[in-house]
C-alpha cells in the first residue's frame, strides 16, 4: 500500500485524525459530504478553543457585551409580556465560550427574570470555558435531553451553520448526484467527487432544470433539530431566536467554506484543522417549526434587529460610563450592525409558541 499521508500534508498536530480519515476512504471508498463534515467538525471542536484573536474566528458575543445583553432583554421581555408563565429555562445551542449566555443571563436577571441555564455542547474544551462563564449551567449532548417541565427560551447563535450539509450536483447526464469526498491526486489529498447515487427527488422541482454543475444544498440535521425543539415549544411554551448567516431557499449554490486563523481555507485540506460551515436555509428551519404550529418572525438582518432592540442607546450608555472606551464601543456597534459588516450578512429568525407574543426587534 502506498504511503497515504505525510506530516507535511496534514500537520503534525492532527496527524492521527487525518490519517485515519484518509485510510478509511482509501479502504472503503468516498464518503458523503455530510459524513466528512460531521467527522471533521467533531474532531475540530473537541480538540481546541477556536474563538478569539488567537483562534480561527470571532462571533458576535465576543465583539461586545451589547449583543448578549440585548438578546437577554428580548427574551425577558417576551416572558414578561406572556404574564410570567412558569419559571423558564434559558437554553443555548453551541454556546462557544459561554460569553453570550453570561451576558444574556445577567441582563435577564436585571430585568427580573432568573432562568435556569441549560447548554447544549459536546466539546469538552468549550464546556470547560462555559462552566466558568455560567457556573451553575447544566450540560446536554443533544436537544433530546432538555428538561420538559417549563417554557424554553432558546438561543442559537452561529449554531446551524456548523451542522453537516448534503450537496446534490447536476451531472452531465441530466441527473442529480450526491456529492462525495474521496481521494485526490496520488491518494494524498481529499477532494470532492460526484457519486453514483441519484438524489433527484431531494432537489425542489423548480430547480431541477438547472445547468450542469449546479449545486443544491440541504441540512437534514438542522431541520431535525428545529423540528424537535418546535415540538418542545409547542408543548411547553417558549420562544427561540436563531442568528446566523444564510438565505431564504430554495436556492442553488455551493456555500461550503472553511476558516482558519481568520482566513478562508480549502474545505478539503487539513481535515479537522479548519472550521467547516455552510450558509443556513432559513426557509428550511421555518418550515420545520411551522409543522408544529409555531409562529415565525423574520428573518431580518442582524443590524436592523439589534438597532430595534436599542443597540445605539446601549452603546451611548456604555460610552458615557467609560469615555475612554467610546471609540471602541462605537466600533463594536458598527461591526455588529453596519450593512457592510455583520448587519446584513447575518440574519435573525424568531420562533414562538402560537399563544406567545412576537419578539421585539422584527418590526
Amino acid at each position: 500500500m502506498p504511503e497515504l499521508t505525510t506530516t507535511k500534508s496534514f500537520g503534525r498536530k492532527e496527524l492521527g485524525f487525518a490519517e485515519r480519515l484518509v485510510r478509511s476512504i482509501h479502504a472503503g471508498g468516498p464518503i458523503s459530504l455530510a459524513n466528512y463534515m460531521a467527522q471533521a467538525n467533531s474532531h475540530y471542536y473537541a480538540t481546541r478553543n477556536p474563538l478569539g484573536a488567537d483562534g480561527d474566528f470571532i462571533t458576535a458575543p465576543e465583539i461586545s457585551q451589547m449583543f448578549g445583553e440585548l438578546i437577554g432583554l428580548c427574551l425577558a421581555d417576551i416572558w414578561h409580556r406572556i404574564g410570567r408563565v412558569g419559571a423558564p429555562y434559558y437554553v443555548e445551542l453551541g454556546p462557544g465560550r459561554g460569553t453570550l449566555a453570561k451576558d444574556a443571563l445577567r441582563a435577564m436577571e436585571q430585568a427580573r427574570v432568573a432562568p435556569r441555564a441549560h447548554l447544549v455542547e459536546t466539546s469538552p474544551v468549550l464546556r470547560a470555558h462555559q462552566s466558568v462563564a455560567v457556573a451553575h449551567a447544566k450540560f446536554h449532548d443533544d436537544v433530546e435531553s432538555l428538561p420538559g417541565d417549563a417554557p424554553l427560551l432558546i438561543v442559537a447563535n452561529e449554531f446551524f451553520d456548523a451542522l453537516p450539509i448534503a450537496q446534490a450536483v447536476k451531472a452531465a447526464d441530466g441527473s442529480w448526484r450526491e456529492l462525495m469526498v474521496g481521494l485526490g491526486v496520488e491518494g494524498r489529498a481529499l477532494a470532492p467527487v460526484i457519486g453514483e447515487r441519484r438524489v433527484d427527488a431531494r432537489v425542489p422541482e423548480a430547480l431541477r432544470d438547472a445547468a450542469e454543475g449546479a449545486v443544491h444544498e440541504i441540512c437534514p440535521v438542522g431541520a431535525t433539530i428545529m423540528l424537535t425543539l418546535a415540538r418542545r415549544i409547542a408543548r411547553q411554551g417558549g420562544a427561540m431566536i436563531v442568528i446566523d448567516y444564510g438565505y431564504e431557499g430554495p436556492a442553488l449554490g455551493d456555500t461550503l467554506q472553511a476558516v482558519r486563523a481568520h482566513k478562508y481555507a480549502d474545505p478539503y485540506a487539513d481535515p479537522g484543522e479548519n472550521d467547516l460551515t455552510a450558509h443556513v436555509d432559513f426557509t428550511l428551519l421555518g418550515n420545520a417549526a411551522r409543522q408544529e404550529g409555531l409562529r415565525m418572525s423574520g428573518p431580518v438582518g442582524q443590524g436592523d434587529f439589534l438597532e430595534r432592540l436599542g443597540l445605539r442607546a446601549r452603546a451611548r450608555t456604555l460610552a458615557q460610563a467609560a469615555p475612554e472606551r467610546g471609540v471602541e464601543v462605537e466600533a463594536a456597534r458598527r461591526r455588529l450592525a453596519a450593512p457592510e459588516q455583520m448587519g446584513r450578512l447575518f440574519r435573525v429568525l424568531g420562533v414562538t409558541h402560537p399563544d406567545w407574543p412576537m419578539p421585539e426587534g422584527f418590526a
